[in-house]
């Protein structure tokens, strides 16, 4: 696979350039990791709604023809964008999207924080009380609080066409988490969005990026 490191980069620009890659590779394309920072923006995928982005202010609200509901990116936060073939490694979505997040959880577990999956919710959460506790998550969550205690780190929202995946996972590493505040993360109301700084982590985040990228390598190396 190989690995391109874009820098700090206009995320419209990339989507384009990320879509008409796949819309235009062959069987034999080799797949690609692209490792990108965005400037400050909020994007809306296929399932956004409207009333999840209360007050974005300056930051622009685009959309996007991923999965999922609104999320934001900004300087200090890794995106990570597999460009897979899944027919070549022989997978489907589901086990596809298990992959990018067994990814980041290694990631965290590389510094010594300790990532959750919530049933229905993509992404990776860590507990906000003790992020560094080695216990899975127990019992059921609450209905009406399905992220109680919990913080999400790490967004998830891809796109498959033509059985080739785009956009990605987006890991935050030490970023203004205030943006996050004007909006429903991910279309949920009150949930919580923390970084590695947060947590105490003292990283760069080219550190950051290499260990996501070496692990996502790792996911889809034979």
């Amino acid at each position: 696979m190989m690995i391109r490191h874009l820098g700090r980069c206009d995320w419209a620009a990339t989507a384009d350039a990320m879509r008409d890659f796949t819309e235009t590779r062959t069987e034999h394309a080799a797949d690609e990791l692209w490792i990108a920072e965005h400037g400050p923006v909020y994007t809306q995928g296929i399932a956004g709604r409207a009333e999840d982005v209360h007050a974005p202010g300056r930051i622009p609200v685009l959309r996007s023809n991923r999965g999922g509901q609104v999320t934001y990116h900004g300087p200090g936060q890794v995106v990570a964008y597999p460009l897979i073939d899944l027919r070549r490694h022989a997978i489907f979505v589901k086990e596809y999207v298990f992959r990018i997040e067994s990814a980041v959880l290694k990631v965290l577990e590389s510094f010594g924080v300790t990532g959750h999956r919530v049933a229905g919710a993509p992404g990776i959460y860590v507990r906000l009380d003790d992020p560094f506790a080695h216990a899975t998550l127990s019992g059921t969550p609450r209905p009406d609080a399905p992220f109680a205690g919990l913080g999400k780190i790490a967004a998830l929202g891809i796109k498959v066409s033509r059985h080739c995946t785009y956009h990605g996972v987006a890991l935050n590493v030490a970023m203004d988490l205030e943006p996050f505040a004007h909006i429903d993360p991910c279309g949920y109301a009150g949930l919580i969005t923390v970084d590695l700084a947060r947590l105490g982590i003292s990283t760069t985040w080219g550190e950051a990026a290499e260990r996501l990228a070496q692990r996502l390598v790792n996911q889809f190396t034979p």
